[in-house]
Formats: C-alpha cells, sequence, structure tokens
C-alpha cells in the first residue's frame, strides 16, 4: 500500500486529535504516502508533522451537493490512492467513501461507539472509561494493515522556526518568566467555566507575577477578553497571530495551558506543554481527552451524579444552574495552575 487518503472535516478539536495518530502513522510506515483532506484553515495544524504527510485543505462551500462531492471525488481520483480511511463518518465523508468503493478501493471507516457514549449518559460517576478518540482513529489504519503504535512524541518542533513575529508582539521570553495560556470558551454553554468566575482567575494569577494569555476567536470573545487585559500582565492574542501557524507556535512558548473541554485544549496538547482543562456538562470518560494529558489535570466535579448530561455539551442543563461548572471553586483552578510556577522556581 503506497498512498492512503484520510477524510476528517471537522471539528477543529476533533481533527487536532487526529495529528498525533497521523504523526505515529507516518514515522512508523514511512513507505506510505498520506494525504488528510480536511478544511482549509485546519491544515497547519499538520505543519509538524513528518515529510510523508500532506494535508489537502479544501473550502466545502466550494465542493456543496452531489454535483459538488462528484467534481472534488474526481479531483482526488487522480492522485490514484490505494485505500481511503474515512475517520469522520459524515454524510459528506460516506459519499466519498462510496464512491472510492465503487472504484475497487480499499475503504475503512471508523466507529465511533455512540451506543456506549449513550450510556455514558448521566452514569460518569460509575461508568468505565470508554476508548480514546485517538484509540479510534488508530483502529482504523489497523484495518489496512497498518498497525499504530501511539507514541508519547506528537512531532511538533520548533527547530528553525520564525518567532519574530511573536517576539515583536510580546517580546522574548526571559529563563524566569512564566507564561500561562487561558482559553476561556467553548463550542456550548455546558463547556464554558462562568466568566465572572474565570475572569477572577485571570486576575489572580496574573498578581502572582505570571503572564498571561488571553486565547479566543470572533467578534463577541474579543471584545470579553479585551475587557479583561491590562498591560503586559494579561494580554489578549485575539486576532493578533495571524494564523492557526502561530498560535501553534505561541502556546509551544507557554509553561501552560488552561482550557476548557474545546479545540484549543487539544491544540495545545500536541506542542507538547501541560494542559488544565475544566470540564461540565460533558466528561472525559467519553474519550476526548487532551493528548498525553494526566488525569491530575482534569478540574471538575466527580460527585455529581447528573454528568455528563451531553457527549458534545450541547444540551441545556435539566436544573438551569449548570452546577457542574458553577460549584467549582476559582481557587481550585489557582492552585492548580500555581504548582506550574513553584515548578520554574
Amino acid at each position: 500500500m503506497k498512498k492512503i487518503l484520510i477524510l476528517r472535516f471537522s471539528a477543529m478539536g476533533d481533527v487536532a486529535m487526529l495529528v498525533p495518530v497521523v504523526n505515529s502513522l507516518a514515522l512508523q510506515h514511512p513507505e506510505v504516502e498520506i494525504s488528510v483532506l480536511t478544511r482549509k484553515h485546519l491544515t497547519p495544524l499538520f505543519d509538524w508533522t513528518p515529510s510523508n504527510v500532506h494535508a489537502i485543505g479544501i473550502d466545502l462551500k466550494a465542493y456543496d451537493g452531489i454535483k459538488g462531492l462528484n467534481r472534488l471525488y474526481k479531483e482526488l481520483k487522480k492522485q490514484r490512492f490505494d485505500a481511503v480511511a474515512d475517520v469522520h463518518d459524515v454524510l459528506r465523508t460516506k459519499y466519498l467513501r462510496w464512491r472510492f468503493k465503487l472504484s475497487f478501493k480499499k475503504t475503512v471507516c471508523i466507529d465511533k461507539g455512540r451506543k456506549d457514549k449513550k450510556q455514558l449518559l448521566g452514569n460518569g460517576v460509575n461508568a468505565r472509561p470508554l476508548a480514546e478518540m485517538t484509540t479510534r482513529y488508530a483502529k482504523v489504519f489497523d484495518r489496512l494493515g497498518l498497525q499504530v503504535d501511539l507514541q508519547p512524541e506528537t512531532g511538533f518542533t520548533t527547530t528553525g522556526e520564525d518567532f519574530s513575529s511573536l517576539y515583536k508582539l510580546y517580546g522574548e521570553k526571559q529563563s524566569d518568566d512564566v507564561w500561562i495560556g487561558i482559553a476561556p470558551f467553548a463550542a456550548h454553554t455546558g463547556k464554558i467555566y462562568p466568566l465572572d468566575k474565570m475572569r477572577k482567575v485571570v486576575e489572580e494569577l496574573s498578581s502572582k507575577e505570571m503572564r498571561i494569555f488571553l486565547f479566543g476567536a470572533g467578534k463577541a470573545e474579543n471584545e470579553v477578553l479585551q475587557s479583561w487585559t491590562s498591560g503586559d500582565c494579561i494580554v489578549n492574542t485575539c486576532g493578533q497571530l495571524g494564523g492557526l501557524h502561530n498560535e501553534m507556535l505561541l502556546m509551544s512558548m507557554l509553561d501552560a495551558m488552561l482550557a476548557m473541554d474545546s479545540a484549543n485544549m487539544h491544540i495545545a496538547s500536541i506542542v507538547g506543554i501541560p494542559v488544565f482543562s475544566v470540564w461540565g456538562a460533558t466528561h472525559p470518560k467519553a474519550g476526548f481527552t487532551p493528548w498525553r494529558q494526566p488525569a491530575d489535570n482534569f478540574i471538575q466535579l466527580d460527585d455529581l451524579a447528573c454528568r455528563p448530561c451531553s457527549i458534545f455539551g450541547k444540551k441545556p442543563c435539566q436544573f438551569g444552574d449548570f452546577r457542574c461548572m458553577n460549584l467549582i471553586d476559582p481557587a481550585t483552578i489557582i492552585n492548580k495552575l500555581l504548582q506550574i510556577k513553584e515548578e520554574n522556581l
């Protein structure tokens, strides 16, 4: 098998979780040429993978509907892939997979474990942990005869990288500096720690001579983060970095990241820094934990029988108060991050 195509369009966090698996696959099978088809703005996630990995970024709007997918298939067919690995399993990828199968190409698909995830809802206290998403990805390649031993290394390295644009924005980090990233947002309310409490976390950490870098996206998030900024102590990076590549480079300079169950949690984990994650409506047992982060870095209430109430955090709180987040004391989060400073003394 010489060339394989991997299909995964979204979401950003799910694509980020694919990166260390693809990296391990590429390192252990250097004879195989690997192409990852994803959304254009997500291709920088693969900038540090081995040379036999190629990220193909597309605008899905340009391939809308059956006609668009047929055109995309014809473009992909020209590259003469030997096999297709669908690690997304949605309508678009199902259709592309079917077209390749009609052309007698070997196709395999991910098992997302949907039934097991449903059984986890409201039973997180007693339920057994489900398979990690990275493990589910790896099993897809096993079915192609390409066994993947998931390695601790992500392949991310900043050797030879140009940090000059980041230095102009934030200055060079000194040996005694402690830089902490904080990404307080997520796609759904059930995954967001109350912003008034998070602001207290930000202010308390900055008072301990820790420089705080705030991460977000979009106008609404930018307005919130800008209201939190304070000189050089608390910096809003929203809209300043010029894209995902530089965002990852800045994350690689941090001593730790504090994030929700979100894309930033996964992106920070693949650059190899400690990630402290706050969990509310969702639960680490569902298998969406950040790459190679210890369970001690998960900040959550273990004794709430209603957790998780949702696999992806979309559902409204049955009690109306999101107690899974509101009952987490800011001091718990602050103390976790202060450990990082102690380790740097």
